[in-house]
């Protein structure tokens, strides 16, 4: 890729693109899930490094079953093993 095809993004517009707010991104760029670079004083991010963070965070079919575990079954109740 020449420099002249690189896509830089601004940070909100990264934030946006993630659909996350400004400080989740800074926390991703921070705990380095996400590659920034600096300018001067000015944080940008390369579009194509964004989308592939974004395809990295894939969920995964079968990996959310602990989200919505089977419900218990009640015990039969007091009342009835009296009679």
């Amino acid at each position: 890729m020449a420099a002249a095809d690189i896509v830089w993004l601004s940070t909100p517009e990264a934030a946006r693109r993630l659909g996350v707010t400004p400080r989740t991104l800074y926390r991703f760029i921070d705990e380095g899930q996400v590659p920034a670079y600096r300018f001067g004083r000015v944080i940008r991010l390369k579009a194509d490094e964004v989308d592939a963070f974004i395809e990295a965070c894939r969920i995964e079919p079968g990996t959310l079953e602990h989200l919505y575990p089977e419900p218990v079954s009640e015990a039969p109740s007091t009342e009835a093993s009296r009679t």
